[in-house]
């Protein structure tokens, strides 16, 4: 059901430290007057048009290197290429938050974000992965690059034409499988790198440009692969698009989040700021790769650039917290926040989540300093490393704490309806256990 690769090399700029530190919370003003739940939720609603407008911005700039690559391909605009995939996740990671809380975003999130992938659906993958006896996904290694017809779910498909229609439509979810993602990021990035097979060893996928060039190609269906990665790019911006009209000033998304006076807005904050911390992030992206030292559970995983995506995920919930995002350009979008309101409560229990928050950001930054001197995510669940486990479990504790504090505010803001998200792999870690013995 999951791949059997997961990796490739990610080296993270010396600048990324220098952001987290120079973040990191200042001192909490004194009590304040309580904002209004309608003008925290537009500060909300803001920084979720801003956010997701940065994404479409990042995702353009994907596309033109992407272009490139598919044009003149080579070494070079393949790196060039990758490095454009990376800086894209930096803003779209810090949208998350909105994904939990908001339904709109729920079922849009699929098409640009699923993962784990089986891979093999969309182009060709290792004899072990092809051979392996467990797979319960009947187009787990099916290649629609190198097939231009295909059945799934007994249905037949005609793939002579590598459309949006096909992807979106016949291929995206097949026969109702989650592993058979078609689009978004991680269909790109296992085109942009390819297989790891090292396991949590040391190595990274080695997928050659060549393998999009028709005059010297590897690989096989040189031309096939290349419209698969135009198409499936192109969409993905189209779908960051959209998102960011959602949250403009006219856009569904925020005309739903301001309902009842800004209330339904405030559930779903919440909601997003303790799902992410507790239940997404600390445990199903964290905690369950640990507890199982499985390097299939990166988010991504293509591309050893999973520290980075918990990192701007961790970004995310605080600019929420705080009511402030830096853009892509550096200006910043800001206003009443979360941290207004509960200080007018409580001004105690704002300095503690705000500490809380910043230790969360301290043992981030330690994790990324790790991934990008000693060794990568995958490396560091691994089987037998006490030192990188250690690592990885000092922030899953912190997020934990994290989580309790956004609970306290719930409870003293009297907010009802948040249903934060829970996980076995931290709430029931035996039943996680025995079902890998099983």
């Amino acid at each position: 059901m999951l791949s059997l690769s997961c990796r490739a090399t990610r080296i993270t700029p010396v600048a990324l430290i220098a952001f987290a530190v120079s973040h990191l919370i200042s001192p909490a003003p004194a009590a304040a007057e309580k904002p209004s739940p309608a003008a925290v939720v537009s500060t909300y609603a803001d920084i979720a048009a801003a956010s997701f407008a940065d994404s479409h911005t990042a995702a353009v700039a994907l596309q033109k290197k992407i272009d490139a690559l598919l044009a003149n391909p080579s070494e070079e605009a393949l790196a060039a290429a990758r490095g454009a995939w990376i800086a894209a996740r930096e803003p779209y990671m810090q949208t998350e938050v909105f994904r939990f809380g908001n339904k709109l975003v729920d079922d849009w999130e699929g098409k640009v974000n699923a993962w784990p992938l089986d891979e093999g659906l969309i182009d060709y993958v290792s004899r072990a992965y092809t051979e392996a006896d467990t797979q319960e996904n009947e187009a787990y290694a099916i290649n629609v690059i190198a097939n231009k017809t295909l059945k799934i779910a007994g249905e037949t498909i005609d793939a002579s034409k590598i459309t949006p229609q096909l992807l979106v439509r016949s291929l995206h979810e097949a026969g109702g499988v989650e592993a058979n993602v078609a689009t978004g990021y991680h269909a790109i990035e296992f085109l942009l790198w390819g297989q790891d097979l090292n396991g949590t060893g040391k190595g990274a996928g080695t997928r050659p440009a060549t393998d999009f060039d028709p005059r010297n190609c590897t690989g096989g269906h040189c031309d096939r692969r290349a419209d698969y990665l135009r198409v499936a790019t192109n969409l993905l911006v189209d779908q960051l698009k959209l998102m960011a009209g959602h949250w403009s000033a006219a856009g569904v998304a925020r005309r739903d989040a301001l309902k009842g006076d800004g209330n339904a807005g405030l559930v779903a904050l919440f909601t997003g700021l303790g799902s992410l911390t507790y239940g997404e992030l600390a445990g199903e992206r964290m905690k369950l790769g640990l507890m199982i030292h499985d390097p299939e559970e990166e988010h991504d995983c293509f591309s050893d650039n999973t520290h980075n995506s918990h990192f701007f995920n961790a970004v995310g919930i605080r600019n929420i917290y705080l009511g402030s995002y830096t853009r892509l350009d550096g200006s910043k979008v800001s206003g009443p926040s979360v941290s207004d309101l509960v200080r007018a409560k409580s001004p105690e229990l704002d300095a503690r989540i705000r500490a809380d928050i910043d230790e969360t950001m301290r043992r981030m930054t330690a994790m990324v300093e790790r991934a990008r001197t000693v060794e990568a995510y995958d490396q560091m669940i691994g089987e037998d490393n006490a030192e990188g486990n250690a690592v990885v479990q000092a922030v899953i504790d912190q997020l934990a704490v994290q989580a309790r504090a956004f609970e306290q505010a719930i409870a003293v803001l009297g907010i009802q309806g948040v249903a934060i998200m829970g996980s076995d792999s931290l709430d029931s870690p035996t039943k996680v256990l025995d079902g890998q013995k099983g």
